[in-house]
């Protein structure tokens, strides 16, 4: 099951009072007329995603905003582990809710399967479940680090195999260099405290205490003490047991009165009383076991005052210790060991140095050769993937540009502890690699290659995007992907390739686009309309809807210059909608070729 956001509720969200949406698993358009507010929608989606809160987005006259998303997710999917982290759960349909709460006066607060939660929460989940791409928000494909993730993911196993062996080396050898960064800066500090372990180590072995002596101290020293009391008890139990055999007119014990009681019952001519012999000489040879360990416990027990005087002088030995370093003996243990491991970390000795940083070395020659077959693996993907994109932008009114993916050394900083020798350079070795990846657009001929935020407007920016998203369709893990005004400036030929572009994404991630183009919105699988009219107190009021069918012609025919009334109109729009169809049924077609299995979708939901 693929994880989608099923619904969406919004109220008092500038100009929506109240309304919601109800969206596809595929791709959902949503469309409506200047100023109704389709950018509330977008705004919505930011909220759910841990946004900033703007109190300027609160509907006048409302006390807040609030903004309801119902994700469909699986128990182990990433969204739910998150819910999990935060002590939320899913509701038994799998159903996982995050709402948003904006005030009047601009406070904010987030909830998450009934729980409330910080915003940073839903930020999180967002990284796992929704990606929104907008005209000023561009964000999740732009930071450095995302780049290059998108890159490796692009690249699959060339890339991640390498990148795992170079993590393993990376781990150790990182470890070498802190532990010797430390030796050489706090070489004082820890030959002091090396000689107070030592010190520590040399106390405890004097004494030389054995697991669990000292509870063993505490029982031996009871008994000396008490041994008068102690004989007089077992002395008395014994005699009661086993009788006193010095005195023969005295009580003969419980023993010989069960032998009595066995020899009796043996001679019985009743055979349900002969049967009772067998228990009473179990009960016989109890009795006869404890006697005889009371006899024994009888010899040992000595009243011995000098004894006892070495077993006190002992326990002050040990609580010596326990004053110091632990609260029993077997924690002093514990202690003594765990010095001795942390002496082996604090030699600073010439020797201990050198032997050191030969580790390290050898372990940076390792590194650096897993870090220039990373980045050969990179850069042979990123001209994959520079080719790619730069097909699909040619289908999105960008014929002329070229998006090109740099992969460079990311070169060190003063005293950097984690510089590392690759090649005839010193690059900083992080935990990724020694690569940055940037994103770069040549917008056309001549013009030079620009990062992308730098290089591209915010139409454009939105088409790089979605290039990149139909590119690493296979390779994303964010289910939901979001596109505000992707088609910004375009029309003709290039728009309905990016309502094709569209349909084929939304075939692996639910998609939801606000457009204003009818090429666009034609190949949606589920139109959505924000009208709007006036409300009370003379407000602007929107409202959401679904359209279908002749609705849907209806509004296509709008979207064409305004010609819903015209019968050419909606012939037009008729014949965008069968062009569509037809297009997003041959890739369905082409699908169950490849797959051999039967798909089926609604294409007009």
């Amino acid at each position: 099951m693929r994880d989608v956001l099923a619904e969406m509720r919004i109220q008092g969200l500038g100009v929506i009072d109240d309304a919601t949406l109800e969206l596809h698993p595929g791709l959902t358009v949503i469309t409506g007329e200047t100023g109704a507010g389709k950018t509330m929608v977008v705004t919505g989606l930011h909220l759910l995603s841990g946004g900033r809160a703007d109190a300027s987005r609160v509907r006048a006259g409302a006390e807040r905003a609030v903004v309801e998303g119902r994700f469909i997710t699986s128990a182990d999917s990433g969204a739910a582990a998150v819910a999990a982290d935060a002590g939320a759960e899913l509701d038994e349909d799998g159903s996982l809710i995050a709402l948003r709460t904006v005030t009047a006066d601009g406070r904010s607060r987030a909830h998450l399967g009934g729980r409330s939660v910080p915003k940073a929460v839903l930020a999180e989940l967002s990284e796992h479940v929704l990606a929104v791409h907008g005209q000023n928000d561009q964000l999740r494909l732009l930071r450095t680090a995302e780049q290059r993730a998108v890159l490796d993911r692009f690249a699959g196993e060339p890339v991640l195999s390498v990148l795992e062996s170079y993590q393993q080396v990376r781990e150790e050898w990182a470890r070498t260099v802190r532990e010797l960064t430390e030796r050489q800066e706090r070489s004082r500090e820890l030959a002091r405290e090396a000689d107070l372990l030592r010190h520590g180590l040399e106390e405890i072995e004097s004494v030389a205490p054995e697991s669990g002596e000292d509870v063993e101290l505490v029982e031996r020293a009871r008994r000396l003490a008490d041994a008068d009391q102690l004989r007089e008890l077992a002395g008395a139990v014994h005699q009661a047991l086993v009788g006193d055999a010095e005195e023969a007119t005295g009580s003969p014990g419980a023993l010989g009165l069960i032998g009595e009681a066995q020899r009796r019952l043996s001679t019985a001519e009743d055979a349900a009383l002969r049967e009772l012999e067998p228990r009473v000489a179990e009960a016989a040879a109890l009795v006869g076991d404890v006697g005889a360990e009371l006899a024994a416990y009888l010899e040992r027990l000595d009243a011995d005052p000098d004894e006892l005087a070495r077993v006190l002088a002992r326990q002050a030995e040990l609580k010596q210790l326990t004053r110091k370093y632990a609260a029993d003996i077997d924690g002093v243990l514990a202690w003594a060991e765990e010095a001795r491991e942390r002496l082996v970390r604090l030699d600073t000795s010439e020797e201990a140095l050198t032997a050191l940083a030969q580790q390290r070395d050898e372990l940076a020659g390792k590194l650096a050769e897993h870090a220039r077959e990373l980045t050969a693996a990179r850069r042979e993907a990123a001209k994959r993937l520079s080719s790619a994109v730069t097909e699909e932008l040619a289908g999105l009114a960008m014929p002329q540009a070229r998006l090109e993916v740099v992969v460079q050394g990311r070169r060190t900083e003063r005293n950097d502890p984690f510089a590392l020798p690759v090649g005839g350079e010193v690059l900083h070795a992080g935990p990724d690699g020694t690569d940055e990846v940037e994103l770069q657009l040549i917008a056309h001929s001549g013009a030079p290659a620009l990062p992308i935020h730098k290089g591209a407007s915010g139409g454009e920016l939105s088409r790089v995007m979605l290039a990149l998203e139909v590119v690493l369709a296979d390779a994303d893990t964010v289910p939901t992907l979001v596109f505000d005004e992707v088609d910004a400036g375009v029309g003709g030929r290039a728009a309905v390739e990016i309502g094709r572009r569209l349909a084929r994404l939304a075939r692996t991630h639910q998609v939801v686009v606000v457009t204003h183009l009818p090429q666009v919105a034609a190949y949606a699988d589920r139109h959505l309309v924000v009208d709007k009219g006036a409300g009370a107190g003379g407000l602007t009021r929107s409202d959401v809807r679904r359209v279908a069918d002749e609705e849907r012609v209806v509004e296509l025919a709008r979207m064409l210059a305004g010609l819903e009334s015209t019968q050419t109109g909606r012939a037009h729009a008729e014949e965008l909608l069968a062009t569509a169809t037809e297009y997003k049924q041959e890739q369905l077609e082409k699908r169950k070729g490849k797959s051999g299995k039967k798909e089926s979708k609604d294409p007009n939901g």
